[in-house]
């Protein structure tokens, strides 16, 4: 046996694992100061559709209150529509006349009847939720017609894809807001 005593072989510590650092890139001379880069600039600078229609202060509060009626307004139901598929499917809605109608006598269980005090209020009826109102278009005369501050168009269903591409050129041309567009642009979202 070796000159050297027995002892216990004392214990090695492993290497603590290092964590992994991102490279890191040399240092290199400063590079000189560039100049801004200039802001693309298209061919001609057309006007950019807006996204809102400019509204008074007072139809903008009444865009708001349409909001939280419509939240309100009930569904109206067609009398015996949960009878009948050829009733209920459509939405339709019908007055009550029979002189027994439970609905037409306003019975608390059944549903609600159409009437003026659920109407929208009239200075805002008719707009879209952004506040244009919207103008049928068939044509780029049409276009033409449009007030693009407060009125949108929506191409016609009839139009083909070639044409209601031409429109919708044109319309961004013009500034107008195409509120049912199948080219969806920068400034559209």
């Amino acid at each position: 046996m070796p000159d050297e005593p027995s002892a216990a072989p004392e214990p090695v510590e492993a290497p603590a694992p290092e964590k992994k650092r991102p490279a890191r890139r040399r240092a290199s001379a400063p590079e000189p100061a560039k100049a801004a880069p200039e802001p693309k600039k298209k061919a001609a600078e057309e006007p950019r559709a807006p996204k809102r229609a400019e509204l008074t202060a007072a139809n903008r509060v009444l865009l708001s209150t349409r909001r939280t009626l419509d939240g309100r307004r009930p569904i109206f139901g067609r009398q015996a529509a949960n009878r009948y598929y050829r009733i209920g499917r459509d939405g339709t809605w019908r007055r009550p006349r029979g002189l027994q109608s439970k609905q037409r006598r306003h019975y608390g269980y059944r549903a609600k009847i159409v009437r003026v005090g659920y109407r929208s209020p009239a200075a805002v009826r008719g707009l879209v939720p952004s506040g244009f109102r919207p103008v049928l278009v068939r044509t780029t005369d049409d276009l033409d017609a449009i007030d693009a501050r407060t009125q949108a168009a929506i191409i016609a269903r009839t139009v083909g894809t070639r044409r209601r591409i031409v429109l919708e050129e044109a319309a961004r041309k013009l500034g107008i807001h195409v509120l049912n567009p199948i080219v969806k642009g920068e400034q559209e979202g």
